[in-house]
């Protein structure tokens, strides 16, 4: 990993620091050179490469280019030195994950030196070593002192190769990225980093990434996925119980006839589990594990099933089935979505397929739909009909008229939903950095005190292929003492994200 920072950019967050400050810069600090940051931090896999020379050849360039030019360098290498791979490869050859780490961080140190890159050696750093790690515990708790850091049980992607959890991005056309086993759907209890909290600030601030590719820009929108409408609440007709869903099309609720869950919807478990439906659930849940969360499922063959139960409409309480289909991600909104076949196409699709009606309630301009004439979705403009109340309104304004409606019966509101998820941090590995938290049965769950970090990886672990995570069965480890009222106490097992780690080495190197 490399990161290169513009000198016209750090320049740029100097003045606005003094600015910040009501300070002001003299003419001498003004004409001082520049800071031009390179940052170098690969991860530990063995014997350099050409790709590795290639790149750090070129960051050499730079780094000695910028000296000559008078500007102050910050040329530093670390090691991003935790994580599956380590472990894997320790696996294979019969060794310690972290003796195959360090050998190969001292043999990649050597090779650096020899080809003579001018490297700053004094501020190198490791991330399995515990003067690193002991602040990613740090860093933790903060976290979890801001509300931010939270456990919660969820549908996660996992490795029955790995035996772990694995984040989207290390999902691979449905296969783990490191050792190529299909990956299933599980629900576990998981700790979370709500970076949803901070959606719209990243949104807004991708306007400041003047060197940033246009490409990659939009890429980046579209992974946090900004998109207005309504949230409008259901309900389940045996209990009343609440079942809201996201949508940007609160004009078409009266022409919902169907309401879908995704097959990892604990509604669908609650629902379907014991029941003859039962292996269609899992069937459909093992399948959902081969989609990446940032899939489209457009061109996805629409599988599913009626639950045989039904939801109440909030706005004309119809009485509606409830399916469950592959087609609805519960990555997206609620993981539940309101079927409005008539002007949706992947609802049309799924209606067709299954035979429910199909209900129009817009009506392009000088047209007249019927829905059991139609051979695809329309999704335009039109006046809103078959709408109650809302009859011969432009659906345009029938948007902000039906979502007012909602939150003036108290059976919906306005509302932003994201693409972007909380990321799931925890991991059922040994090789990481151990999540500093305590179980107690007296006092809940309880932050290791900051006086008492680094919470130390043992090293003394039998680690195998098969039987999960080594930290479960290691007594020492496992068994404490409640900081709060001293009693028999459990360390969490989970050990974090790899990513964690990488995410404020930039910081650790300053």
């Amino acid at each position: 990993m490399e990161q290169f920072f513009h000198p016209e950019d750090i320049e740029e967050k100097w003045q606005k620091y003094w600015e910040e400050k009501g300070l002001y810069r003299t003419e001498e600090d003004s004409n001082k050179p520049k800071m031009y940051v390179l940052v170098m931090f690969p991860y530990p896999s063995g014997p350099l490469h050409m790709g590795h020379v290639r790149n750090y050849a070129i960051g050499d360039v730079f780094a000695r280019f910028y000296r000559m030019k008078g500007y102050n360098v910050l040329h530093p290498m670390g090691w991003d030195a935790f994580g599956l791979p380590a472990e894997n490869a320790a696996l294979e050859r019969g060794v310690h994950p972290k003796k195959w780490t360090l050998s190969n961080i001292a043999t990649m140190k050597n090779q650096l030196k020899r080809l003579g890159i001018s490297y700053d050696w004094s501020r190198e750093v490791n991330t399995c070593l515990p003067d690193y790690y002991r602040w990613g515990q740090w860093i933790f708790l903060q976290f979890f002192k801001k509300g931010l850091a939270y456990r919660a049980k969820a549908p996660v992607n996992w490795c029955p190769g790995c035996e772990t959890v694995l984040a989207n991005e290390q999902v691979e056309a449905g296969k783990c990225w490191r050792c190529g086993t299909e990956v299933v759907k599980k629900n576990l209890e998981q700790w979370f980093f709500k970076i949803t909290e901070y959606a719209e600030r990243l949104l807004r601030d991708i306007e400041n990434l003047k060197y940033w590719p246009e490409r990659v820009q939009l890429m980046q929108k579209n992974w946090i996925g900004r998109s207005e409408g309504a949230e409008a609440v259901f309900r389940l007709e045996k209990d009343g119980r609440e079942i809201p869903i996201f949508t940007t099309r609160p004009d078409t609720l009266y022409g919902v006839t169907f309401f879908v869950l995704a097959p990892e919807h604990e509604l669908a478990e609650e629902l379907v589990t014991g029941t003859e439906k039962e292996a269609e659930l899992r069937k459909l849940q093992s399948e959902a594990g081969v989609r990446s969360q940032l899939e489209e499922n457009e061109f996805l063959e629409k599988e599913g099933f009626f639950t045989g139960y039904y939801a109440i409409n909030p706005v004309n309480n119809e009485k509606i089935p409830i399916w469950v289909s592959n087609y609805v991600l519960m990555e997206y909104g609620t993981g539940a979505i309101m079927g409005v076949p008539a002007h949706d196409q992947r609802d049309f699709e799924f209606a067709k397929k299954f035979g429910i009606p199909i209900r129009v309630v817009i009506q392009p301009p000088g047209e007249k739909l019927d829905g059991n004439m139609m051979s695809e979705a329309y999704t335009g403009e039109g006046i809103m009909v078959n709408s109650g109340p809302f009859d011969g309104l432009p659906n345009k304004e029938g948007i902000e008229r039906v979502t007012a409606y909602l939150e003036e019966k108290g059976i919906g509101r306005r509302a932003i939903s994201y693409r972007l998820r909380d990321w799931l941090i925890s991991r059922q590995r040994y090789w990481g950095n151990p999540i500093p938290v305590i179980y107690c049965k007296k006092c809940g769950i309880v932050p290791v005190p900051e006086r008492d970090l680094p919470v130390l990886l043992p090293e003394d672990v039998v680690i195998t292929e098969k039987g999960g995570n080594p930290l479960e069965k290691h007594e020492a480890f496992l068994k404490t003492n409640c900081p709060e009222c001293g009693g028999e106490a459990r360390r969490e097992t989970d050990t974090m994200d790899t990513f964690t780690c990488s995410s404020w080495y930039f910081l650790r190197y300053i």
